[in-house]
């Protein structure tokens, strides 16, 4: 008879993995004393500080450790007391390099193998140990859940993380630890705006309808985690208040949360109605409600569409209200995020002076807070505003504002590749230098960050459509202009390109000329692609005229080669509208060639 297997041994722990940074370096620079000093760590404060939260060491390795808790509020704790020990110690020796740990930390199912544990609950704590950065705490979604409100500490969403050999993509969070290297002084720092979600009433009259109520409150939570500039309190937080009349002022301060989502749903038959309302708790002002009435056919489609568009709408309602707030401070009171947001206000507009002031506060933000991933792409945009004004016809490899803007690209994506707005720049640097496969993947990986940001919406649609999926594009671009209303004149620029794309000629050509209605001679590329429609439908008067804009206002700001004419002028349009395909490319010449263009 065969041995029986016996069945494997499982529990539910919290899992603190920690790892010296640099250790091989540290080694190989003075191997003695390292390997003292780390003893003499573990000696204290490190296991100490694990007895006393009722914890116990796994094993050792090396130059870490795996530690077992049954709690993890106690684990968490525990983790930002050794942190914060090891931060206060003096350095013994002048010029040695201060020992500084990695911590990840996860609340999971363990399987148990004598004194040792393995599985999934170990291995996320593991990989989330070599995502933190130096000195500070990284924790799974699962450990937020149960300590946040419980530990006095500042969380920071750090996305979700696709962590090597597990399958599902894991949310993160970011512990801030006073007094390691980690943490910004706080007069450096605004806080972000916290947002509560509040469980959504069902009002059906079926209490079997509250999982759809719980459902659509939970997709907005999630959704709106997925904006680093918010914090948004996790399920449980909120979930405290259900079917309680207190007051929304009193919630707030029970939070700590400046803004609260509240609604209801309400089933009518076949019909769903959800109601939503953003209010600030500072004095119970309502900032913005809807209503939305749809068919039941998918009450999980609707969900999520419902989700989405609430979030769309609050995120930018918070964010506008926030930089009001921080453009109410005295001057001297500002911080590098007020100032960040003031220059992204300024990044758009082309009014004289505006692009030199908004690269001045963005490097006046930097000035304050270095590690600011967000100011570095906002200078990265102004330059690359800087090199379409100032450096048309330069090729972009002799462009200094065109270098300058993707080296601060890639300088945020260093400093911060959990931010999908980051991603979003680099990409879209990248896209600009016609690198197709690095920007399809970062405009990827923002658009999967946070598919519910408008921007990188519209960003992503364009690259679609340079990169020959003009159809896919186009559907983008319509989720960005339902999820942005009030979107800015420069989303249908993209939008005309893709139209143009797919041979719908006409739609493009009334796009571009609402763009170029009252000074066409300031647009030349639109002018460009408003002839080359024209030349498509056969009306070939209007394509000449616009053929002709085109050469003279290029022209007159032509800084390449003073040699060039209109054939090298067309050249030009062609390598900066980014078509990958041959297709596209063949297209937009016919045009400009049927717009009597030498293309």
């Amino acid at each position: 008879m065969a041995d029986e297997v016996s069945p494997l041994e499982r529990k539910l722990a919290a899992i603190l993995v920690a790892d010296l940074v640099g250790y091989s370096h540290l080694v190989e620079v003075d191997e003695a004393n390292t390997l003292e000093t780390l003893k003499s760590l573990l000696a204290s404060p490190i296991k100490p500080a694990i007895t006393s939260h009722h914890g116990r060491i796994v094993k050792l390795m090396g130059d870490g450790l795996m530690a077992e808790f049954s709690s993890i509020v106690e684990a968490v704790t525990c983790a930002v007391e050794i942190q914060s020990s090891i931060a206060a110690l003096p350095v013994t020796n002048a010029g040695s390099p201060r020992m500084t740990f990695r911590m990840g930390i996860n609340l999971g199912d363990v399987v148990i193998d004598g004194d040792d544990l393995l599985g999934d609950g170990v291995n996320i704590a593991a990989r989330l140990e070599k995502l933190c950065r130096p000195g500070s705490v990284l924790i799974s979604g699962s450990a937020f859940e149960h300590v946040s409100g419980k530990v006095d500490a500042v969380f920071e969403y750090a996305g979700e993380q696709h962590l090597k050999n597990i399958d599902r993509a894991v949310k993160a969070y970011h512990l801030r630890v006073a007094g390691t290297g980690d943490v910004r002084h706080r007069d450096t720092m605004i806080e972000k705006p916290t947002i509560a979600v509040l469980p959504f009433e069902n009002m059906s009259g079926d209490a079997e309808q509250t999982y759809f109520s719980d459902g659509m409150t939970e997709d907005v939570i999630t959704e709106l985690s997925r904006f680093p500039e918010l914090t948004v309190l996790a399920r449980n937080s909120s979930f405290a208040f259900r079917g309680q009349a207190a007051d929304l002022r009193e919630i707030g301060r029970l939070l700590n949360a400046q803004y609260v989502i509240e609604g209801s749903v309400r089933r009518i038959g076949e019909q769903i109605r959800v109601t939503a309302q953003l209010v600030a708790t500072k004095n119970a002002t309502h900032l913005w409600a809807e209503r939305y009435d749809r068919a039941i056919d998918d009450v999980f489609l609707i969900q999520e569409e419902i989700a989405q568009a609430i979030v769309a709408t609050v995120a930018q309602r918070v964010r506008d209200d926030s930089e009001t707030a921080a453009r109410r401070r005295r001057p001297e009171d500002m911080r590098a995020y007020d100032l960040f947001l003031q220059g992204n206000r300024l990044s758009d507009s082309f009014n004289p002076g505006a692009q030199d002031r908004a690269k001045a506060l963005f490097e006046a933000a930097l000035e304050i807070d270095p590690s600011f991933a967000r100011a570095y792409t906002g200078l990265a945009f102004v330059h690359l505003n800087y090199a379409t004004d100032e450096g048309i016809g330069i090729p972009r490899e002799s462009d200094e504002n065109r270098i300058k803007a993707l080296q601060c690209a890639e300088e945020a994506l260093a400093l911060d590749p959990n931010d999908p707005r980051v991603h979003y720049a680099y990409g879209y640097m990248c896209l600009t230098w016609r690198d197709f496969d690095r920007a399809e993947h970062h405009l990827n990986r923002a658009r999967q960050m946070n598919p519910n940001d408008p921007i990188i919406q519209i960003v992503w649609a364009w690259k679609e459509g340079a990169m020959g999926r003009a159809e896919q594009g186009l559907a983008a671009a319509e989720t960005a202009f339902r999820l942005n209303p009030m979107y800015p004149a420069w989303y249908n620029y993209y939008r005309s390109h893709l139209l143009f794309q797919l041979e719908r000629y006409s739609e493009a050509a009334v796009l571009l000329e609402q763009r170029t209605f009252d000074t066409p001679a300031r647009h030349p590329r639109d002018m460009a692609w408003r002839a080359a429609c024209y030349g498509h439908l056969g009306r070939g008067d209007e394509a000449k005229r616009c053929g002709e804009i085109f050469i003279s206002s290029l022209s007159a700001l032509w800084r390449g080669d003073a040699t060039a004419g209109p054939a090298e002028y067309v050249d030009w349009l062609v390598d900066v509208s980014y078509l990958r395909e041959p297709g596209d490319v063949e297209r937009l010449r016919m045009g400009l060639r049927l717009a009597a263009l030498p293309a």
